[in-house]
């Protein structure tokens, strides 16, 4: 029979009320009291009822985390690292993907008996700013935006700096000496955020590089997936002149992108260079080893994590927007050694 907490108590000769306030980490005890408790704790191989605990303290200790497509590299490792910095504070993370489903984002962006499930909520939303704007966050549970929306104030963000991102990636095209650089990822049908920043960032390096921005070189893909890559490559190869270097909004892109070259009996990076963003882990060890802008993950997850679990505990906080850093890897897509002393590569090896 599972021990529980009157054995705990009985165990560690102490009353089962300080045994709760140790299993729900109440400060106010003293080490020695808690290192008996802990003791008989393990000794009882105690473990502490979930539904006991939300009636007691009204939470669940689960976190929700909602990604467009959980089969997209870039969102699986963000969950990965995610799971890892909840863990670290005490908390679980169930996953949900929208599917690009503005509706289902609306009903779980606005809250619904569902939600309540959950403590705190991760959001990766492709909604616009307008969709966004029609959430009513003083009615929305604890909520922290992941990504690239415009920050208004009214829900923390961890975002990234995708114009700057998009800007670096193209500006290292024209260093390696590519002057007819293509750009794929444009979503003219929809006003995401993020195909917006990465085509201003993109338009932007080619005006300070003085290059003609030509709009026959930008070419739109309705998913960042390889197909839609390829298909978009495909198409800017059969123009003359062709493209010499390709800049693609995502790595998975950058890779449809790539084989398309291939296929058309062209070299990379010889004939065209191609750079992603996102340093997914396919791209490290492809050949040629993928060109990117490395977004860290691992530090959106854990100041995601620290900002909804200070949420959870103060809903009256201050907003707060966390940019997040991002690195250049060269790789051979674009003339560079990709080995060891490649800083993504480097890390997995050691």
């Amino acid at each position: 029979m599972p021990a529980t907490l009157r054995d705990v108590a009985e165990r560690a000769q102490v009353s089962v009320r300080t045994v709760s306030n140790v299993v729900s980490g109440y400060e106010h005890v003293s080490a020695k009291m808690r290192a008996r408790v802990q003791q008989a704790i393990e000794e009882l191989d105690y473990r502490p009822n979930p539904v006991a605990r939300t009636l007691r303290t009204g939470r669940t200790g689960l976190l929700a985390l909602v990604v467009p497509e959980i089969d997209v590299p870039y969102f699986g490792e963000l969950a990965r690292d995610v799971i890892t910095a909840a863990a670290e504070v005490g908390y679980q993370v169930m996953i949900d993907q929208t599917g690009h489903d503005h509706d289902r984002e609306q009903d779980l962006l606005r809250g619904t008996d569902r939600n309540m499930l959950f403590d705190g909520m991760l959001f990766a939303p492709l909604a616009t700013e307008a969709e966004l704007s029609e959430v009513n966050a003083s009615q929305s549970m604890p909520l922290v935006l992941l990504g690239e929306h415009t920050f208004d104030g009214r829900f923390d963000h961890v975002a990234i700096d995708n114009v700057r991102a998009a800007a670096d990636a193209t500006t290292h095209l024209i260093d390696i000496g590519r002057a007819r650089i293509a750009a794929i990822g444009t979503q003219p049908k929809e006003h995401y955020t993020t195909p917006l920043q990465r085509t201003e960032g993109y338009e932007r390096a080619l005006e300070r590089a003085g290059l003609e921005h030509d709009p026959a070189l930008v070419r739109a893909a309705d998913h960042y997936s390889r197909a839609d890559g390829y298909a978009a490559a495909t198409s800017l190869l059969s123009q003359s002149p062709r493209p010499d270097a390709i800049f693609c909004y995502s790595d998975l892109l950058a890779m449809g992108a790539a084989r398309a070259v291939f296929d058309a009996g062209l070299q990379v990076p010889d004939d065209i260079a191609i750079i992603g963003i996102d340093d997914i882990e396919e791209g490290r060890y492809a050949r040629p080893s993928l060109s990117t802008v490395s977004l860290d993950t691992p530090f959106i997850a854990e100041q995601a994590i620290a900002r909804i679990a200070a949420r959870i505990d103060d809903p009256g906080l201050p907003t707060q927007e966390i940019v997040a850093p991002h690195i250049l890897l060269p790789r051979e897509s674009t003339g560079a050694r990709s080995d060891a002393r490649d800083p993504a590569i480097a890390t997995i090896a050691n």
